[in-house]
């Protein structure tokens, strides 16, 4: 060992021995206080390191006053991120829940509410009208939160909301772009199936619906309290189970109009983002629809199956114009390059065979194999403007965005007039 190596060793043993000297701050809390008391001191102290967020709050309220509901849910949530050999099992395709999360879900149904920090004063047992606390108040709503946690962990209660998702033409975690969505979708779901009684296949295709249209939308990616405050506080007047549906649908409708298909909609698929709600609605209309996989007989469905795991994934996106050929035109930025409009779904042997072959020359050897009949389907699932391969790059993107956008339109109006995936194409 050489000197400086041997003053290194040295002064790291120091460091080690001096670790017996290192100051610890203990608070004594006295026996006295009670367990209201011990939680606000918790929420005071963590407050003022790394902050804590509202739902870390009522979880600790859990830990002093139920801790077996907080264990409860704790348990679930990590049995639903890995599958199950022994039988039923909250696992997924779509979401890793963390406990935060279903916290959630458990306070919209029982309170109606989104904004959790009055969650944690009513758990408190406090009058929101009055300011004032009450032991028994607080058992009360602990009671509530107790009912609704049951309803909520209730495993039955999670797959039936899963096939919603399934309904909907979304298939895993992979064509979700908010996981607040999917829980107050969640919430929705518990709150018709519970409270207004809707039977089953009333009930998966509205909440189908209203995760189509908020996951297209994007209604909880900014403000998300706030905004499942407004939808839980409209519920509040609601009485009977058509009227659940109603509000629903109703919202819906003043979403989806006809500015939105024509102008917003196509004006958001101008985008290169690789997570974009719109081009996951588009997915997800495609499944609906029934959709084949781009010059091939096996439908987009199969192959988006989140149960299939390859060394190569089975199906790719495909660049219509491919990124080599586009820079031999001079196109070379990735915005432009990678436009959702740009993008088709294809099986990975053919994208390989592609590669940077040019529309005019590649597509009429893949269209071959295909009648007439078959090719218009082709045409309308992968929206493929007429004469598109003669088409310049710029032209090409104007002409197919509301057409992609007129195929999102035309998966939606599935939900609404079908039980289930039609065969072909739309009406």
């Amino acid at each position: 060992m050489t000197d400086p190596e041997g003053e290194t060793v040295g002064h790291n043993l120091d460091r080690l021995f001096d670790l017996q000297k290192y100051p610890f701050t203990a608070l004594e809390v006295s026996p006295s206080v009670d367990e209201e008391e011990v939680a606000q001191i918790f929420v005071r102290i963590n407050s003022m390191g790394t902050p804590l967020n509202q739902a870390d709050f009522i979880l600790t309220l859990m830990s002093v006053f139920w801790d077996d509901g907080r264990k409860q849910l704790e348990g679930w949530c990590r049995e639903a991120r890995t599958p199950s050999v022994r039988g039923p099992s909250p696992f997924n395709y779509f979401i890793e829940p963390d406990p935060d999360q279903f916290l959630r879900v458990s306070v919209a149904l029982g309170f109606r509410r989104a904004v959790l920090k009055h969650v944690y004063s009513i758990l408190r047992g406090k009058d929101l009208e009055t300011g004032e606390f009450a032991p028994q108040r607080r058992d009360e709503q602990f009671g509530i939160l107790k009912q609704a946690q049951d309803y909520v962990l209730d495993i039955q209660h999670w797959h039936e909301f899963l096939k919603c998702l399934l309904r909907a033409g979304y298939r895993s975690k992979g064509m979700v772009t908010s996981f607040t969505g999917l829980l107050y979708s969640y919430s929705l779901f518990l709150i018709g199936k519970r409270d207004y009684e809707l039977d089953p296949t009333t009930l998966r295709d509205v909440v189908a619906r209203w995760f189509f249209m908020t996951s297209l939308t994007g209604r909880y990616s900014t403000s998300p309290e706030s905004a499942i405050e407004q939808d839980l506080s409209r519920l509040r007047e609601i009485r009977t189970k058509d009227e659940f549906v109603s509000l629903l649908d109703g919202i819906g409708a003043t979403t989806f109009t006809e500015d939105y298909w024509a102008i917003t909609l196509p004006t958001e698929l101008a985008t290169s983002a690789s997570r974009s709600p719109a081009l996951y609605a588009y997915n997800a209309a495609l499944n609906l629809l029934d959709a084949r996989v781009l010059f091939s007989q096996v439908r987009v469905s199969e192959l988006l199956d989140p149960g299939l795991k390859a060394t190569k994934s089975p199906i790719e996106r495909h660049h219509l114009f491919p990124t080599g050929y586009l820079e031999k035109q001079g196109i070379i930025e990735r915005r432009l390059t990678d436009q959702i409009a740009n993008f088709a779904f294809i099986e990975w042997e053919e994208n390989i065979n592609v590669s940077d072959s040019p529309p005019k020359k590649y597509a009429p050897v893949l269209s071959s194999r295909f009648d007439e009949s078959e090719l218009e389907k082709f045409s309308y699932w992968h929206p493929l403007p007429d004469g598109w391969v003669d088409m310049e790059y710029g032209e090409f993107l104007q002409a197919r965005r509301p057409l992609i956008a007129r195929v999102i339109r035309d998966g939606f109006a599935k939900l609404a007039t079908t039980r289930g995936p039609a065969r072909g194409r739309s009406a």
